[in-house]
């Protein structure tokens, strides 16, 4: 599969590899087998695994001891390791580009079903186009400066965050 289809998929049905809002830990160690460091709060009020290009965050429960709270994809981190993209399509079946530039993530949503309709706001130096039913975020640079490298340039990808709708309480 290549980024272009696997991110898509992940804007149009909020679901990292069939995970979503709430699962259980175990249920991404299932889902992921790929390197990773674990960073827990002091308190243990908060747990982050962080695989390299996609990062999670997770609450504590009683029962399974954390859920899911959120999840990235750090596409940004590609551009400076060629290495990450190679380990990741060996772990996943998913291969990234270097790049992945906002056109090319457009068009592929174009081919696909189901894509919520996007919100656009400025986010200083980015653009976010926000899929409020999925709940999945899409950074993108905007900045006529950047220039691609070691680091993304003007157009590309930062990264998606799949996030938590707030519930008043």
């Amino acid at each position: 599969m290549t980024g272009a289809e696997f991110l898509a998929s992940f804007i149009a049905t909020g679901e990292l590899h069939s995970l979503r809002i709430g699962a259980a830990l175990n249920e991404v160690d299932r889902a992921f087998r790929h390197p990773f460091v674990d960073v827990v709060g002091e308190e243990r009020e908060w747990l982050r695994r962080d695989y390299g290009l996609v990062e999670f965050a997770f609450n504590p429960e009683p029962e399974p001891e954390w859920v899911m709270a959120s999840a990235s994809i750090q596409l940004h981190r590609l551009a400076a390791d060629d290495g990450l993209a190679r380990s990741w399509a060996r772990s996943t079946g998913v291969e990234f580009p270097r790049y992945t530039s906002w056109q090319e993530l457009r068009d592929e949503l174009c081919r696909t079903h189901g894509v919520p309709e996007l919100e656009v706001t400025d986010q200083g130096g980015f653009l976010q186009y926000r899929a409020v039913s999925s709940n999945v975020s899409v950074l993108v640079v905007d900045g006529e400066d950047e220039e691609r490298g070691h680091h993304v340039g003007d157009g590309d990808v930062w990264g998606l965050d799949l996030w938590a709708p707030f519930r008043a309480g």
